[in-house]
């Protein structure tokens, strides 16, 4: 059966297809409590803005499509998530379809993207925004590979469409495109695709996908960098000059080793010899391929170099090494051993691994008193809101956070839940609520409700008094009871003072 799925990429795109409906069912069978990606996602998709934060807009754009049609619920935000890496997987097959003679190869390449950590566990987990990055990544390289053997206009727009979105996914794409070019250029075969006119159009394609958020990005280049530089560069833990660079230098080796050491060591048991003999082997498409890696990794060495980056997560490295398979897969084809030993035993990880990451997304959830880490979706917000809104129900809420905000949105789909200047000064919606408003918070620990000095200050900015601070507290899902998770509270009138 394993050997009919990978005969073509049709039937391993719909036995893929099988695989994302269990996790949509499985998260929606789950506990409707927010993650904290899933729970910003809840909260953005009431505004449609050219920049939110540290984080590129595209999926928020996505969300707030889907939820400005549907309303807002658990399926839309799990569907979609969901199409999108299935459509990650999808162009990542049809990319190896391009470079690699076999279509049954190429079958197994898609597949093995599962045995990829941050690509299989990562991106069910909680992932948004890296999920758009590895969606636009699979395109990318599935355009550039097609440009590269059979060039068409469409090839060319498949890069500029995939660049476009890249670039307002994660910024850090943009390394990707870069790399591609440089790679090109040692080889004469593919140069003139560098100056085709062909690479116009693409170009500007790019420009309009990215144009909005870039006129946005000058004005907020603070608000957009800041976070992510704070965890790049580890002020906390990392001294300067010589140190922070040996110890940024060590987490990149780090998270090169975590994100490659798995799909290595599985392919190569299941090859056995063929996998080590096959790494002489060589061509045109493989030396352009290892010049992209290169490259890419490369611009990390310069970012902790020169930006005094100490901290790089496995995660950011996705779009210089999500290729990685590809080119596995093609030095073991371009050797020209016979694989059909290999594959017999490396079919089988696939429906292993799919089996044992829906375990995890269940286990770390159902199981958590076993695990005793509690994760946010444990957190009892049905519970809650069920307290809360015994008696009366609020015409306004106004959150402290993101993760807050974003699982009251989901429960009053109906009700505008906001955040003290964000996205513009104060809380206007304040001035104008006739009637009772739930102000709603979390503390710094999870069992302590205290309000922040920040939040305080910005609700006296915005016109919101509190008169009397409550807390609730109930025991955590699926725990043992004995750990439980505290809220603050306030109702207040509606109608600035």
């Amino acid at each position: 059966m394993l050997e009919r799925i990978t005969r073509s990429i049709t039937s391993a795109s719909l036995f893929l297809a099988v695989y994302f409906l269990l996790n949509i069912a499985l998260r929606i069978a789950l506990p409707h409590t927010l993650d904290l990606d899933e729970a910003e996602q809840s909260f953005y998709s009431q505004y449609l803005l050219a920049g939110y934060g540290p984080q590129p807009p595209f999926y928020n754009w996505i969300q707030y499509a889907i939820v400005s049609v549907t309303g807002i619920s658990m399926w839309v935000l799990s569907v979609p998530k969901n199409i999108i890496l299935f459509g990650c997987y999808l162009f990542y097959g049809l990319a190896a379809r391009e470079v690699l003679k076999s279509r049954s190869l190429a079958a197994v390449a898609m597949l093995s993207l599962i045995t990829l950590p941050q690509v299989g566990l990562m991106a069910q987990r909680e992932l948004t925004h890296t999920v758009a990055l590895l969606f636009a990544t699979s395109l990318f390289l599935f355009g550039f590979f097609r440009t590269l053997r059979q060039p068409t206009i469409w090839s060319y727009l498949v890069i500029g469409i995939a660049t476009g979105i890249g670039l307002i996914s994660k910024y850090n794409f943009a390394i990707l495109p870069f790399a591609a070019l440089i790679a090109v250029l040692p080889e004469r075969k593919w140069r003139s695709r560098l100056i085709d006119w062909r690479l116009l159009p693409a170009a500007v394609l790019a420009i309009l996908i990215v144009l909005p958020h870039a006129l946005w990005l000058p004005d907020n280049l603070a608000s957009a960098s800041a976070p992510t530089l704070e965890r790049m560069t580890a002020e906390d833990l990392a001294p300067a000059g010589l140190p922070r660079i040996g110890q940024g230098l060590l987490s990149l080796v780090i998270a090169v080793l975590g994100f490659v050491a798995l799909p290595i060591v599985l392919i190569a048991a299941a090859f056995r010899r063929d996998f080590f003999r096959a790494l002489s082997a060589s061509s045109p498409m493989i030396r352009v391929i290892e010049r992209m890696m290169v490259i890419s990794l490369l611009a990390f060495v310069g970012v902790v170099l020169f930006a005094g980056a100490s901290d790089i997560h496995e995660r950011w490295l996705d779009p210089c090494l999500l290729v990685l398979l590809i080119y596995l897969f093609l030095k073991l084809e371009t050797a020209g051993f016979d694989l059909s030993a290999g594959l017999a035993r490396f079919r089988p990880v696939v429906p292993v691994f799919m089996v044992a990451i829906l375990s995890i997304l269940l286990f770390r959830i159902v199981g958590i008193q076993y695990i005793g880490t509690y994760t946010r979706t444990n957190v009892p917000f049905s519970g809650y809101v069920a307290e809360l809104t015994a008696t009366r129900k609020p015409v306004l809420i106004v959150a402290a956070t993101k993760f807050v905000a974003g699982n009251m949105r989901l429960r009053f789909p109906d009700i505008p839940v906001v955040i003290p200047f964000f996205p513009g000064p104060g809380v206007p919606e304040y001035a104008a609520a006739k009637g009772p408003v739930l102000v709603i918070w979390r503390g710094e620990t999870a069992d302590d409700p205290t309000i922040s000095p920040g939040f305080a200050n910005d609700l006296v900015r915005s016109g919101i008094h509190l008169q009397e601070l409550k807390t609730l507290t109930l025991p955590y899902l699926f725990g043992d009871g004995k750990r439980s998770f505290s809220i603050g509270y306030s109702w207040v009138e509606g109608g600035a003072k």
